[in-house]
């Protein structure tokens, strides 16, 4: 267990914001692990309130690069992941991973559908945009597995906040599917010819800095 712990750290010193991608295709199948990752990671209340679209086209990659400060990774990436989020909680919406868990798992739990109806009782009434808000932060959580796999994979990543979210929103058509874009990774692999990052030491807190401990 130690060693895992340590060559999980090692990985992630190795991960870096990736600032050119040399167009290299990322096997389907480390794809496939990646949003596989994704998929597992935990939300509030079990509901996943965010859909991931994976973009492969050129034509429109080319379309969110200038609203996404015209960072080449868009471009030169080989799968661009949209981790976009539930616009708002509906009825319909939690309903539907309730009753996903109740078939998965075969049996109806009395205090899992009293925990149904606490959240119909808040969710579907609270402002849509304080809904949006919250579901973008699950999408993080799941943001932050894919990173992680990805790393494992040896896949590069860029981390991307830096784009017009409405713009993308209607590049791809995600307003008419009740989604809103929240954060863009690109995967593909360093091109460390042209990345002016890829071989500057990584920089962060002191664990003194970083952690406070109460006991």
């Amino acid at each position: 267990m130690k060693e895992n712990a340590t060559e999980l750290l090692e990985i992630l010193k190795w991960r870096y914001a990736t600032k050119a991608m040399n167009g290299e295709k990322v096997a389907e199948e480390k794809v496939n692990r990646i949003l596989e990752a994704a998929r597992l990671a935990p939300t509030s209340s079990g509901l996943q309130p965010f859909e991931i679209i994976v973009v492969t086209s050129d034509e429109v990659k080319a379309k969110i690069k200038p609203v996404a400060w015209n960072q080449s990774v868009v471009t030169e990436c080989s799968h661009l992941l949209v981790f976009a989020a539930w616009d708002t909680y509906t009825v319909e919406r939690i309903n539907y991973m309730f009753d996903l868990t109740n078939d998965i798992r075969g049996f109806k739990n009395e205090g899992w559908e009293n925990y149904r109806q606490q959240l119909l009782n808040l969710y579907p009434k609270k402002d849509a945009e304080e809904n949006f808000n919250h579901a973008a932060r699950q999408a993080y959580i799941a943001f932050a597995e894919a990173l992680t796999a990805a790393a494992f994979e040896k896949v590069d990543t860029t981390p991307m906040e830096g784009f017009d979210a409405n713009a993308v929103d209607e590049i791809l058509g995600l307003r008419e599917k009740g989604l809103r874009s929240a954060v863009l990774l690109p995967i593909g692999y360093r091109d460390a010819s042209d990345d002016w990052l890829v071989d500057l030491v990584k920089v962060r807190k002191s664990m003194d800095d970083l952690v406070t401990l109460v006991a």
